[in-house]
């Protein structure tokens, strides 16, 4: 069996969702916390579209659509706020797709959405997505003006073959330079994604694109396997490429270890030097999350809810038609109910892939009760090595993505199982 069953970066997936009795957001809302929010805006543009990805974005805009876009962002914004009532924002989030694929002006517009919303960038950490073609000095001094203070580029492998290879136009050169820009324009925390299991990639390239990202000294570096989803356009099916892809993780996790870095999740290393935040609590197994945007999910303790999901380009173009269209942002009617068994798993897989690993005392004070009462199962992990005091050993970290969904319920794995990719 493969080591790479799935990427579990939320419970329950976004494939889970089904249609929902409609509810108003003040009724959803009513009796959550609302003092530690994350917002989350998506912008669900880019200037290409990778082979490896299945994100909710598009290549097909004009100016005219994008206004449109950002125009029903306020709107949302100016609703879902009056549903609301007070809140406070911990966190915040600019994602895509290529938030900076926007224009200098529809991107402040989008920036003075989530200060409507009371979110107080200059004062609570703020992340941004960029790619090295969008990411201008113009576009890097605006966001770091308005107080975003990490960002994320999505650089995959600094050999151009590998690049190629993905059907993304992108050098070396061209990333090194934006790179360079943004080192420049001083943000506190830089993040580098990297790819492993590319086509045509060896455990020797890998390490080369390794040590270029270093020499950039960024303060946190993902490590992605490839994964081939249906619907985009990357196919890979060689029997040995689960052994490249271990080698690789290996020889990445081994290299950014010896380079001062700690391993927080099978994908994430942060270097030692990284800034330390005095910023707002914010727990992801509690707290909630507001999610704006077309693609943008958004979470209570017993719901999550979003738009339609799509891959394909035409069904993807169609969805932001609709919510550009969008007058009445008050309904959710598209997601998941999570009962107290499904609260319980999300905790546990949240908190077991995390680096902080599993708090019992938090776990007995929201639920009244034991993971091991809960979820005999979950003894086999640690039978098999894979968690020591509920935290994720090292041969845990490197089959995280065997484990966790081993955990999903029955309902999420059906729902998963049957859902029509379009």
């Amino acid at each position: 069996m493969t080591p790479y069953q799935t990427y579990v970066y939320s419970y329950p997936h976004k494939t889970a969702y089904r249609e929902l009795k409609p509810r108003s957001l003040s009724e959803v809302w009513a009796t959550e916390n609302k003092n530690a929010l994350f917002l989350y805006i998506h912008i669900p543009f880019c200037e290409m579209r990778c082979g490896f990805c299945n994100l909710f974005t598009t290549v097909s805009h004009s100016d005219d659509f994008v206004g449109r876009y950002v125009a029903a962002l306020q709107r949302q914004a100016n609703q879902v706020k009056s549903a609301l009532g007070e809140v406070q924002f911990a966190r915040f989030a600019l994602g895509g797709g290529t938030p900076t694929q926007l224009s200098i002006g529809h991107l402040e517009a989008v920036l003075n959405v989530a200060e409507s919303m009371g979110a107080k960038l200059l004062e609570i950490p703020g992340s941004v997505e960029v790619s090295p073609e969008t990411a201008t000095d113009e576009k890097l001094k605006l966001l770091r003006d308005r107080g975003l203070d990490r960002i994320s580029i999505g650089v995959q492998s600094f050999v151009d073959t590998e690049v190629l290879a993905t059907q993304r136009r992108q050098t070396s050169e061209q990333v090194k330079a934006a790179l360079t820009r943004i080192r420049e324009a001083n943000f506190p925390t830089l993040n580098i994604d990297l790819i492993y299991g590319l086509p045509g990639q060896t455990v020797e390239t890998w390490l080369q694109s390794l040590k270029t990202a270093l020499v950039f000294e960024p303060e946190e570096v993902y490590l992605y396997p490839l994964y081939v989803r249906p619907l985009t356009g990357l196919g890979i099916s060689d029997r040995e490429w689960d052994d490249i892809r271990i080698a690789c993780y290996r020889t990445g996790r081994d290299f950014l270890k010896s380079q001062g870095y700690t391993q927080v999740s099978m994908r994430m290393f942060r270097s030692n030097t990284a800034p330390e935040s005095s910023a707002p609590v914010y727990c992801c197994q509690a707290d909630g999350m507001i999610g704006l945007g077309c693609g943008a999910r958004s979470y209570t303790r017993s719901l999550h809810y979003s738009n339609d999901y799509a891959v394909n380009a035409k069904e993807i173009k169609s969805i932001i038609e609709h919510y550009n269209n969008t007058e009445d942002f008050n309904v959710v009617n598209y997601g998941f109910e999570l009962d107290l068994e499904e609260q319980k798993r999300r905790f546990i897989l949240i908190s077991v892939l995390s680096e902080e690993g599993l708090n019992l005392e938090n776990y007995r004070d929201r639920f009244h009760s034991e993971p091991l009462q809960d979820f005999p199962q979950l003894q086999e992990l640690i039978e098999l090595g894979l968690v020591d005091d509920w935290k994720l050993t090292e041969l845990g970290l490197e089959r995280s993505d065997t484990f966790g969904s081993w955990l999903f319920s029955e309902t999420v794995r059906s729902n998963m199982s049957t859902y029509s990719l379009k």
